[in-house]
């Protein structure tokens, strides 16, 4: 069979390996692909591997041989799946491969904010411990995080690893879902409105959606303590941008966490590249090498799968 990963360097930028997926067909391999190259690039290939590259009607009409799409990322609305069920083409996706890189991502932010350890690593490199009349010095504040409340909107398999990890720091964790489900984790269960109130670290991990969508807003953060802090490893349009990036340049709140921007890469007139207290990833919680291994290796056998046909993963049954 004919493969063509579109997009293969966000999952392997050199350090992990295709040759498993080479073993399963012709494979062509394309760091990245542009929406005109699309076509062309997999006419002939009944096997076709995106991350961001889109697989729209007018490339399933265009491309008729296309019999299988593997998403290298657990959401898939790159693919017309609904289209791709019509034509009998099988979508996978890989699911939860990255939850213990997001959570950890989700801690680096609160930590770095209780802690400040790279404005105290700056301070001392810059001599004020040498220069100090004491043992110790405090230059900025240090936050304890027992005894806190963790809010989570979202409680999927990344909602929940972040509540256990809330639960080892001895905090209080607020939970606002659609579905509750503690699953023997300690948690409170509240509203949108609680949530927001409530949170001293609010933290996003829902899908975007008609009820998400920018569910960060001028409202819900005049309704957030003045302390509080805003993490989204979630999707860019989770939150309204400008409204964000006022509050905390009005200091309505203390900081926000953020590795996701509504669009990627920014444009350079984000309001949040420059609003006080931000800290900004490029989209990288996912992108550890045990969670890159992870996904290659679940992609390759989702391919395997559906060549041996038995079909795994499958998000448009």
């Amino acid at each position: 069979m004919k493969i063509v990963v579109l997009d293969g360097y966000a999952m392997n930028s050199g350090d992990l390996s295709w040759e498993n997926l080479k073993k399963l067909g012709e494979v062509s391999i394309y760091d990245r692909t542009l929406e005109s190259e699309v076509v062309e690039r997999i006419s002939d290939s009944e096997i076709v591997i995106t991350n961001k590259v889109i697989i729209g009607k007018e490339v399933f009409e265009k491309c008729k041989n296309i019999k299988y799409v593997g998403v290298t990322a657990t959401g898939y609305n790159v693919v017309d799946t609904n289209l791709a069920k019509e034509l009998g083409v099988i979508v996978t996706n890989v699911p939860a491969y990255s939850t213990d890189s997001v959570a950890q991502l989700v801690f680096s932010f609160i930590l770095e904010h209780c802690q400040n350890v790279f404005k105290y690593t700056e301070s001392v490199k810059s001599g004020d411990w040498v220069n100090s009349k004491d043992f110790s010095y405090q230059k900025f504040p240090i936050i304890e995080l027992t005894g806190k409340n963790l809010g989570i909107i979202g409680f999927g398999a990344i909602g929940k690893k972040v509540a256990e990890i809330g639960n080892a720091f001895g905090m209080n964790v607020l939970v606002n879902t659609s579905s509750p489900s503690a699953d023997k984790i300690n948690v409170n269960f509240v509203s949108k409105e609680e949530i927001f109130k409530n949170s001293d670290f609010l933290t996003l991990h829902c899908p975007l959606n008609n009820e998400t969508d920018e569910i960060v807003n001028e409202k819900t953060l005049n309704l957030m303590k003045k302390s509080a802090i805003l993490i989204n490893t979630g999707r860019g349009g989770l939150v309204n941008e400008k409204d964000l990036a006022n509050a905390l340049n009005l200091e309505k709140i203390a900081g926000a966490g953020l590795d996701v921007l509504s669009t990627e890469p920014p444009k350079e007139d984000n309001p949040l590249l420059n609003a006080k207290n931000t800290y900004i990833t490029p989209h990288v919680a996912w992108a550890s090498y045990e969670a890159r291994k992870r996904l290659m290796d679940v992609t390759i056998n989702n391919v395997k799968s559906f060549i041996d046909g038995n079909p795994i993963n499958v998000v448009n049954k």
